[in-house]
């Protein structure tokens, strides 16, 4: 009765054994052909590569080939133009050297000439700031001007003459003159008169017959369309009275200077539209 027992243990044993055989059969089999599967593909990556190499070289000895049929083409084309121009390739290389740095010459002598403008411009605009500089120095003084020539006709004087008619501005000195002639009111003719001499200013003749510097007097006569106009005992600085010419115009005759009783010195005021002389009195 035991030893039936003590056998069956061992037939299953026996099974157990020859299940794992062959599960690690089948393990062998399928590593063996997951092998044969990643060989066959690494075999086709590897001709793909190699054949991709041999059409790169393929292509750069075609390259290569395409390269030394070009230098040699180049060769014959420099020797063949050393040849017609009679010159070595030593000479052309020269040549070469000597244009190349003729270019250079001329590039950096336009980048100087290029300089050279845009130092020009500067000092133009440099000029052009100067001039305008001045002009406001001009503007400036001819406001000053201005404003000297006011104050100076507010000084000068305005009387009535010796026909009893108001008088323009007087001047008494050859600034205030100068003032009168600036405003352009009026023609100014200045004279000096000498003694017993007749004398043309404007467009009439005058005459001194008498001068006292001592009291500032002195007596003139006017020669006027044919006539004698006599101004006796007159003063320093008085605006002396006539009228003259077709339209009848009233000039003015003053005498702001006796320097001796044989001169005296003054000047005609005459209107704008008078005639002018035609020969200009000598002083």
């Amino acid at each position: 009765m035991s030893e039936t027992t003590s056998e069956v243990p061992v037939a299953g044993e026996q099974r157990t054994y020859s299940g794992l055989l062959i599960g690690l059969l089948l393990i062998a089999v399928l590593a063996a052909f997951a092998g044969l599967v990643w060989s066959y593909s690494l075999a086709g990556r590897l001709t793909n590569a190699e054949a991709q190499v041999a059409s790169a070289q393929a292509q750069n000895q075609k390259l290569a080939a395409a390269l030394d049929q070009t230098n040699a083409r180049l060769r014959v084309t420099s020797e063949t133009l050393g040849h017609s121009l009679g010159l070595t390739q030593k000479q052309l290389d020269q040549r070469a050297q000597d244009l190349l740095r003729r270019q250079q010459a001329q590039a950096q002598q336009l980048a100087s000439e290029h300089a050279a403008v845009q130092q020009q411009i500067g000092a133009v605009s440099t000029d052009v700031n100067g001039v305008k500089t001045d002009v406001g120095g001009v503007k400036t003084d001819l406001s000053a001007t201005k404003t000297q020539l006011a104050a100076a006709q507010a000084q000068l004087q305005s009387m009535k003459g010796d026909l009893g008619i108001q008088s323009g501005l007087i001047a008494t000195n050859g600034n205030e003159l100068n003032i009168l002639k600036h405003m352009g009111d009026r023609n100014y003719y200045e004279f000096t008169l000498a003694k017993h001499r007749r004398k043309a200013v404007a467009t009439v003749a005058l005459e001194l017959k008498k001068a006292d510097p001592r009291h500032s007097r002195f007596t003139v006569v006017v020669f006027s369309n044919d006539h004698q106009i006599l101004k006796k005992d007159r003063s320093l600085d008085e605006p002396i009275q006539f009228y003259t010419g077709k339209n009848h115009l009233l000039y003015e005759l003053v005498v702001n200077r006796i320097p001796n009783k044989n001169t005296i010195q003054g000047y005609i005021a005459t209107p704008k539209n008078a005639p002018v002389p035609v020969t200009p009195s000598a002083e």
